[in-house]
């Protein structure tokens, strides 16, 4: 009988790419746990076949306005402060991302525990969930750099000790994310396939990761692989809708050269079942602002209005 200790999904060890068949489900929630995440049945089959669903217009204007005022006051305030939340472009200096924002603000975490988001994590993880991470993505106009392909449960397994395929991500987008400023870029389907990384994860890997990642990052001709069997998707979308993907979905996005921001909200839930144990390599884990480990506790859903 399998246990959480059990790495079903070895990597970083060898020195060539491995192609891992998945060994958890898409979509972990039973019929009426399905039935709750207010999803179509045609939505559901295409979070199952693609990794990914674009909701449009989740949030109102109002609230998108609230949101996005708010993440602009966060970034003003925290730009002044030494955090060790901040995350900062390795050139220009600008911000990133900013971690745990949650935690750094009253209106995200209120957001974080919306049913508009809870139950459609619920009900697809198929358990109560917590939040693993959150941040404030910031891509500024001209100045906003790239994020590399990559799946996002690699590092979590990892670095995070995360140990099954139970996690998702959601991205709140606070502007419109149109083909020009730097869209979140998918594959379709690269969810259904563990790709192993190589190179040892090296001492205090995060500090320079979360500003341009080098290790735990698929090789040029995985990514060729990936693209040439499945193609890229672009999520193009208005403010007020949400990405939901997979942990495992192979994604990434180009820089911002254009005079447009891009700036998101971006939580991600994990079920409970499937809590942070230790790393699955032989560096200490990541702090609590990346990786939420001595405070898990299960989402509350509340109601907007």
């Amino acid at each position: 009988m399998l246990t959480p200790r059990d790495d079903l999904y070895p990597s970083r060890f060898g020195k060539n790419t491995q192609y891992l068949p998945r060994q958890d489900p898409v979509i972990h929630g039973d019929s009426a746990q399905r039935a709750g995440t207010g999803l179509s049945a045609e939505q559901l089959a295409d979070f199952e076949k693609n990794g990914f669903l674009i909701l449009d217009a989740v949030f109102t204007e109002s609230e998108v306005a609230a949101l996005r005022s708010e993440s602009s006051e966060l970034l003003t305030d925290v730009t002044t402060k030494n955090l060790k939340e901040v995350i900062c472009e390795p050139n220009s200096g600008a911000v990133r991302s900013v971690f745990r924002a949650h935690k750094l603000s009253q209106p995200i975490e209120k957001v974080t525990n919306d049913h508009r988001l809870t139950r459609i994590a619920q009900g697809l993880l198929g358990d109560a969930v917590y939040i693993h991470q959150t941040r404030v993505n910031f891509k500024p106009g001209f100045k906003g750099t790239e994020f590399y392909w990559h799946s996002d449960f690699e590092t979590w397994h990892v670095e995070d000790g995360m140990p099954r395929m139970r996690a998702l991500s959601m991205s709140i987008t606070l502007t419109e994310n149109h083909a020009d400023n730097g869209p979140l870029l998918l594959i379709p389907g690269s969810h259904k396939t563990f790709v192993t990384c190589t190179g040892e994860t090296p001492d205090n890997h995060h500090e320079k990761s979360l500003r341009k990642q080098q290790f735990g990052v698929p090789s040029d001709e995985a990514v060729s692989h990936l693209i040439e069997t499945n193609g890229i998707a672009r999520a193009e979308c208005k403010a007020g809708s949400v990405i939901v993907f997979d942990c495992n979905t192979v994604h990434g996005s180009n820089s911002n050269i254009t005079p447009d921001p891009r700036a998101n909200i971006f939580v991600v839930y994990n079920a409970m079942a499937n809590a942070v144990i230790d790393p699955f390599c032989t560096q200490p884990p990541r702090p609590e602002h990346v990786c939420t480990r001595e405070s898990i506790v299960q989402v509350q859903t509340q109601t907007h209005g």
